[in-house]
């Protein structure tokens, strides 16, 4: 495995518009395609554009039939319009954190054969990277692989798995959102399989979670919890979850984990992308809360999951 070297992780409001996943920069007259369907841009006479990506279910699974025209996103109360609109299997780029404390010693064939299900469910042009994490964080992948597609490699990676030690839950998300950020998908993701709350990280939690604002990383994590552990931490994986759009699960027993990490994966390939323009830059740090409803013309009864809001930071002026 690659170790990671110890260091203090310090946050700061980087100097851009809006958090890097969900902000892309749009010139005005014209504009070229990514390899995602998404606009890029290359003037400095930009407007700012919010990506978000919805999940919606229904009665039956996940709903596939909408049109723009069904949905509604307001910021901070205020109605936007909808620039772009589509619904496609899109590459993402996937941070997969595995637990690797002691206490998962009894847990680890179902654990890693969970995650290589994950592995396996996702599209084949995802970029993937696995954490493995107790109070020291180590890649799978070689020092010279930040990410790959591969399965084979990712399934090694994964059986890397090195179990000791006590859980730094919070550094592992922090590094995680870290090295997310080199990738050059607009689409990213982050998950966590883990068995205990955080004993052993110098970050705090308000940092991890103001840094998964910025990062405009979906969220997901499954909680293996014993009932009568006492650093258990349930709320935050909800938390983090709940904020940036994504899901978290607490089985009861550990056969549950192989269906919730391919569930996790399909999550992922079967979400709507918006995009917006906000109205206007501010002039110091703001969170803009974002709302996405939906009105079915069907009336079935429909949940929608996206984040629920972002960060920005002033833009400094260009003489």
């Amino acid at each position: 495995m690659t170790p990671v070297r110890n260091r203090s992780f310090v946050f700061a409001v980087v100097s851009c518009s809006v958090a890097c996943a969900i902000l892309v920069f749009a010139q005005a007259p014209a504009s070229t395609q990514d390899r995602q369907g998404l606009p890029t841009f290359s003037s400095v006479e930009s407007v700012r554009r919010v990506v978000l990506y919805a999940t919606v279910r229904g009665p039956e699974g996940f709903v596939a039939d909408l049109a723009q025209a069904d949905f509604t996103v307001t910021e901070d109360g205020k109605r936007q319009d909808i620039l772009e609109f589509m619904r496609e299997d899109v590459p993402v780029a996937i941070g997969l954190l595995v637990d690797n404390s002691a206490s998962m010693l009894n847990k680890r064939p179902e654990v890693v054969e969970a995650a290589k299900t994950f592995v396996s469910a996702t599209n084949p042009q995802d970029e993937i990277f696995v954490l493995h994490f107790n109070e020291q964080l180590a890649y799978g992948l070689p020092r010279d692989v930040p990410f790959t597609s591969d399965r084979g490699m990712l399934g090694q990676a994964l059986d890397r798995m090195r179990l000791d030690g006590r859980t730094a839950l919070y550094s592992a998300i922090a590094e995680g959102l870290e090295h997310l950020g080199k990738s050059s998908l607009t689409k990213k993701a982050l998950v966590v399989i883990s068995d205990g709350g955080d004993n052993a990280s110098q970050v705090r939690f308000d940092d991890v979670v103001r840094r998964a604002d910025l990062s405009g990383a979906s969220f997901f994590a499954i909680g293996i919890y014993d009932p009568t552990d006492g650093d258990a931490d349930p709320r935050t994986l909800r938390n983090l979850a709940n904020r940036t759009g994504g899901e978290s699960f607490f089985p009861e027993r550990l056969d549950e984990i192989r269906s919730l990490c391919e569930r996790i994966a399909l999550t992922m390939r079967n979400q709507y992308t918006l995009s917006y323009s906000p109205p206007s830059l501010d002039s110091k740090p703001t969170y803009h809360r974002v709302e996405v409803k939906v009105k079915d013309p069907k009336k079935r009864k429909l949940t929608v999951r996206t984040r629920t809001g972002y960060y920005t930071t002033p833009t400094p002026s260009q003489e």
